[in-house]
């Protein structure tokens, strides 16, 4: 027999899943005015973030995220649209759809694109923030169709990637029309191996 939640766990669920939400929204808000305090309250510390061709610490990511969208881009939206949450008490699971519009400094004037952030949270010191993070891109405005297993196919700066990061984008997971995708891991986890691959891949190309 399933017993129905009580009122104060219903309101403690909707407080939880709320938490959550503003959680994302603060770090799109942080992104988009290049606000790093903001970026990193939706962090904690010890979380990787695998970004495409980046994976690294919040830290990290800031910087790496600034700078690639104040070199490239005039001014830029990242908009949160379907959220799933599964709750289990201090850690939930999140997979939130994302929309990204940018008006460009050269070529084209605008790219537009969206996937998911595919996060593992955890309530810590009575405060949700984001404990692992796996970001996927599914789909760009683009003037060919796409190689779907080319993970660099949906990235603006396609055309002049080195190789090195080439192969090290399509030696990471990307979106899955099945339950091999990533937003279905419990635990999500990030490979540590894929942050010394990071490393190392960085330090080949600045040999370059």
């Amino acid at each position: 027999m399933t017993t129905e939640p009580s009122f104060e766990q219903k309101v403690q669920e909707l407080w939880d899943r709320e938490q959550i939400r503003q959680c994302l929204v603060r770090y799109c808000r942080g992104v988009d005015r290049f606000d790093r305090d903001l970026i990193l309250s939706a962090f904690h510390p010890d979380c990787l973030d695998e970004h495409g061709k980046f994976v690294g610490t919040p830290e990290e990511f800031v910087d790496w995220a600034l700078g690639q969208h104040g070199a490239a881009h005039l001014s830029h939206q990242h908009c949160l649209l379907n959220q799933t949450v599964e709750l289990d008490g201090d850690t939930a699971h999140a997979e939130t759809y994302f929309m990204f519009v940018c008006m460009n400094r050269k070529g084209k004037p605008l790219t537009l694109g969206g996937g998911r952030y595919v996060d593992r949270l955890e309530k810590r010191e009575g405060a949700w923030r984001i404990a692992a993070r796996v970001t996927l891109r599914d789909w760009s405005m683009m003037d060919e169709i796409p190689d779907m297993d080319d993970l660099t196919s949906f990235t603006s700066t396609r055309a002049i990637l080195p190789q090195e990061v080439k192969d090290f984008m399509n030696a990471g997971r990307g979106p899955v029309r099945g339950p091999e995708d990533p937003s279905y891991d419990r635990p999500l986890k990030v490979d540590p191996a894929r942050r010394e691959g990071y490393l190392a891949m960085m330090r080949q190309t600045e040999k370059a």
